[in-house]
């Protein structure tokens, strides 16, 4: 899965420390972010080369975290998208091009920058807020609130008929594959709760013997994502809610139409499947 970094150690405490030469710079515009590609490849551009450009970006920058010994920040100065060599390419790049350690860097840093973005005032009395300098916490000087990074627990559900997987699309957006059932947990509710839920309002069906798995954190929609496995309860017939799903049905093992892992909880739990170790 994505944050599955083999060798390399993330380390997201916050030690907002000035930018070294080396350390790698994340620009983004909307849902696209400055980087070069390179046949199957992408990369950042570093300190060391922008700021020849553009020197008074050593002046203005906020910490993210670090990969390795590689520290990122999130750069704002428009100008960099002049920077020679480097384009501006939608974030989805991560799910085709390597190498993966880029990808998670990517997307992490792209829920950061969403973040930011979106706490400049208090939410409580208008005022601006302010960067803390012990921990990543926007503070408002006025009537005393804090702001910490959002992150919204979902659940992603395997349902399981004996040799069938229950998969399903998403209605609108730009999403062509097949995915899980998969909803935000609800203010009151146990993660149990969320999967009976959300099974029963986008497709009608009751489980039970529900069983986590594993957790993936996933960036896109500020989410932990925890995966359950499960088994139906009654009947099989499907009642689709067609504002959150465009088609649903009942796969058998052999017939799920993927092979390999990716980037995904939710491939990770349709392979597991399809291979018998669910």
């Amino acid at each position: 899965m994505i944050q599955d970094l083999g060798s390399h150690c993330y380390h997201n405490e916050y030690h907002p420390v000035p930018p070294k030469a080396g350390d790698c710079i994340l620009f983004f515009q909307g849902r696209k972010v400055l980087v070069k590609v390179t046949e199957d490849t992408f990369s950042f551009p570093d300190f060391q080369y922008a700021g020849e450009y553009y020197p008074q970006i050593y002046t203005s920058y906020t910490y993210l975290f670090s990969i390795d010994q590689t520290n990122y920040y999130l750069i704002r100065d428009e100008s960099l998208t002049l920077l020679s060599g480097y384009t501006m390419e939608d974030i989805i790049i991560f799910r085709n091009l390597g190498p993966q350690v880029n990808g998670f860097a990517l997307i992490t840093g792209y829920q950061l920058y969403n973040w930011y973005e979106t706490r400049k005032f208090c939410g409580k009395c208008g005022h601006p807020l302010v960067p803390d300098t012990r921990e990543r916490m926007m503070y408002c000087p006025h009537c005393k609130n804090t702001e910490y990074p959002k992150i919204s627990p979902a659940v992603i559900v395997g349902v399981r008929n004996g040799n069938r997987l229950l998969m399903s699309k998403y209605a609108g957006g730009t999403a062509r594959r097949y995915a899980l059932i998969a909803g935000f947990a609800e203010i009151g509710e146990t993660l149990e709760e969320t999967v009976k839920r959300e099974v029963m309002e986008e497709v009608g069906l009751k489980v039970k013997n529900i069983q986590y798995y594993k957790s993936q954190p996933w960036s896109l929609s500020s989410s932990l994502l925890m995966g359950f496995y499960c088994d139906l309860e009654g009947s099989d017939h499907i009642i689709l809610e067609e504002d959150e799903l465009s088609e649903a049905q009942w796969f058998e093992r052999e017939d799920i139409p993927y092979d390999d892992y990716d980037v995904s909880l939710t491939r990770e739990m349709m392979i597991r499947f399809k291979k018998g170790l669910a």
